[in-house]
């Protein structure tokens, strides 16, 4: 009844919720994004995203699409690799960044792992900024990282903004230097946050750097001071920091895949994988698992 190819489109506008970035990872034309969705919606009877020229957002049916799009290429995949009678096999050094450490990934990993038992998963979590050069050192076959503004490599999963996160009672002086949070170099946050405020002439100090997200989140919540962060991820314990705080704003990160430089079975394994994260990257921004 559903077309895969319609629902791999459809996963990939709900999760960029851009028609343009959706037609960017796959590949095709916007029309051809646009027609896969009408289809879908005549398919299902259904309006499955409101636009206009400025935004795209799901419809309470189409947050219901997501799952069951989910569990059809999940269990179209599946059968077609019993069928055809491959089964990969091998080691695959896949990176994640600490962005991720309060996510659902683990889930998409596990079904991964169920579903390619003879694949030797190896885990890494780093800043983003490591896990760039782990790669281009040719120590790891995937990542999964936000990229630096500007940069246009690696398979758009999706786009977010970043915002000035801390305690809900955070106080601090306007006029004094802005308490920071932070992730040690190489950390995109970090450089993004802090070429912010220097453009706009703001004084800082460093009240935290930590390279655990844990760490970033214990700091915060004790009122040390504020981070940057993806709004889509927001830690449980942290709100937005009101406007009235007067921080510039940080602008949008991207977060993609990218690939390594190995063929062979790492390379099934890791366009698998790959495959996994975006047919699932809704669960990655569809909030933080609670507490």
């Amino acid at each position: 009844m559903y077309d895969p190819a319609q629902l791999r489109t459809f996963l990939a506008v709900a999760q960029t919720l851009s028609f343009t970035r959706a037609a960017q990872r796959l590949g095709v034309r916007q029309s051809t994004v646009s027609q896969h969705v009408r289809r879908l919606e005549d398919a299902t009877g259904r309006q499955l995203f409101t636009r206009d020229t400025h935004r795209v957002d799901l419809t309470l049916d189409g947050e219901a699409m997501l799952g069951f799009a989910r569990t059809i290429l999940e269990a179209h995949e599946r059968a077609a690799a019993f069928f055809t009678g491959t089964r990969l096999r091998g080691r695959l050094r896949f990176g994640a960044s600490e962005d991720f450490v309060l996510t659902r990934l683990p889930e998409i990993l596990e079904s991964f792992r169920r579903d390619h038992p003879e694949v030797e998963l190896e885990l890494t979590v780093e800043l983003s900024g490591t896990l760039h050069q782990r790669l281009a050192a040719g120590r790891l076959d995937l990542v999964l990282a936000k990229r630096r503004v500007g940069d246009t490599h690696g398979e758009l999963v999706w786009q977010d903004a970043l915002t000035w996160i801390g305690a809900p009672r955070l106080r601090f002086d306007p006029d004094g230097p802005v308490p920071l949070v932070l992730f040690p170099p190489p950390g995109i946050t970090r450089a993004r946050a802090l070429e912010v405020l220097e453009e706009h002439g703001r004084a800082w100090r460093v009240a935290c750097t930590s390279t655990s997200l844990s760490g970033l989140i214990a700091a915060a919540r004790a009122g040390l001071g504020v981070m940057a962060h993806s709004r889509g991820l927001i830690p449980p314990g942290l709100v937005p920091v009101p406007a009235r705080a007067g921080l510039p704003e940080l602008g949008e990160v991207d977060f993609v895949l990218l690939h390594g430089h190995r063929r062979g079975s790492a390379q099934e394994a890791a366009d698998a994988l790959a495959a996994a994260i975006l047919a699932g990257g809704d669960r990655l921004i569809r909030g933080p698992i609670p507490p």
